[in-house]
């Protein structure tokens, strides 16, 4: 589900704006709004949050221990990247993943620590792909389902707070079915990494939205998508409200404006999907059981 928000209702004094956000800039600002979320502001008071591997998240920790995280998509393991499903093969530049009462914890094995998760901890992860209905469902080539894979028993059954960081870049028609259209055995050709889209159960999707909302108390209505010339996955927002609010919403995405492209790394599992004549099962692979 989109993560609950309440605006304040403008009536005949309602105003408008017009934004452009490129991924890059998106991901700011999902991520400036996750580190002001109630249940995420209170758990780092009192309480743990585990950061699960990702792009939007290398930007969340950025913002929540005021760090630069470089590159941004070595923080996530399987990626779409040049033109192909892959994954990164070096380590995170952050491994402050784990937080308990305000403080990373060293060495952390998140695979460990959850198991002490309770109803008022959070986990915060990113999607690859959301849906109107505010569905969410994340990718993994891993033949054990990947960070959601191993995380998901626990926390949707502790009821443990799950806030889903994603773009509206990552719309789709149907979570649910694409999920039953995906798969990492379901393929015999395939650009890169064949992969399952899982379903998120629990999780409160923050998207551009959601972030204008709870950063600005604004509206906002995700009018179209798509540019050129590095403006490709842009969204166009229409920000609507009081003058006061607006002008808020304008100003704080004026700040992130020029936000740097993402950058990636140097290695990856698959080579290039032609050095294994498009072969799916080839290219999982390389994962070698992982």
């Amino acid at each position: 589900m989109f993560y609950k928000v309440s605006v304040p209702d403008a009536g005949k004094d309602k105003v408008a704006a017009l934004v452009t956000l490129n991924p890059a800039e998106s991901r700011r600002l999902i991520a400036k709004a996750v580190v002001q979320l109630p249940e995420v502001k209170a758990a780092l008071k009192k309480g743990m949050i585990i950061l699960g591997r990702g792009v939007t998240n290398a930007y969340v920790s950025e913002e929540l221990f005021n760090i630069t995280v470089e590159p941004k998509a070595q923080q996530t393991v399987g990626m779409v990247v040049n033109g192909a499903t892959n994954a990164n093969t070096s380590p995170p530049p952050c491994t402050m993943h784990v937080v308990r009462d305000g403080k990373p914890v060293e060495n952390a094995d998140s695979n460990v620590e959850i198991l002490a998760f309770g109803p008022e901890d959070v986990f915060i992860k990113g999607a690859n792909a959301i849906d109107p209905q505010g569905n969410a469902g994340i990718m993994a080539s891993s033949l054990k389902g990947g960070t959601w894979g191993m995380f998901t028993p626990i926390i949707t059954g502790r009821n443990s707070h799950l806030i889903v960081a994603a773009g509206l870049e990552k719309m789709v028609p149907s979570v649910m079915e694409a999920c039953e259209h995906s798969g990492v055995y379901y393929y015999k050709y395939s650009h890169g990494l064949p992969a399952k889209l899982s379903p998120t159960v629990t999780g409160k999707v923050v998207t551009e939205i959601e972030a204008l909302a709870v950063l600005a108390g604004v509206s906002a209505f995700h009018i179209c998508s798509g540019g050129v010339g590095g403006s490709e996955g842009a969204v166009v927002l229409s920000v609507e409200g009081d003058q006061a609010h607006v002008k808020k919403a304008f100003d704080l995405v004026n700040t992130i404006k020029g936000e740097p492209p993402v950058t990636v790394p140097d290695t990856y599992r698959v080579s290039s999907p032609a050095d294994f004549g498009y072969d799916a099962l080839a290219q999982l692979a390389t994962l070698q059981g992982m």
